[in-house]
């Protein structure tokens, strides 16, 4: 069982935050984009969740807002991504290590971090 919550900090880089996130959940991956009316024109801040960008969360972001994000076990990916483009104007995907590929979350997003690391982790053993 996780316990350990973290705190995003606009100062961060993104891949210092993918790390933090991935050191926490060993299967899961973070990747960040910036929302536009289309889907097929999102821009990728950090195009798949392996790629690292020196760019902080604050030069990335479309919103400004006092709303803190933090990071722990029992939220689901869609809250994460709803605060992440609440308080910052980006989204994110999780991803979840499933044997040897990386797969996106989106049809499991109302489960939690916990549940979709433990997922990752019976897939991978």
């Amino acid at each position: 069982m996780i316990h350990h919550s973290f705190k995003i900090d606009e100062n961060k880089k993104l891949f210092i935050i993918q790390e933090e996130f991935n050191n926490t959940y060993p299967y899961l991956k973070l990747a960040f984009f910036l929302r536009s009316g289309k889907l097929e024109s999102n821009f990728i801040l950090a195009r798949r969740p392996f790629n690292q960008t020196n760019k902080t969360l604050k030069e990335c972001r479309t919103l400004v807002s006092d709303l803190h994000i933090v990071i722990a076990p029992q939220m689901t990916v869609l809250d994460l991504d709803q605060q992440f483009q609440n308080a910052y104007g980006i989204g994110v995907l999780v991803y979840r290590h499933s044997g040897k590929v990386w797969l996106e979350t989106t049809l499991t997003d109302a489960w939690t971090l916990e549940e979709q690391n433990g997922q990752g982790e019976a897939l991978s053993t």
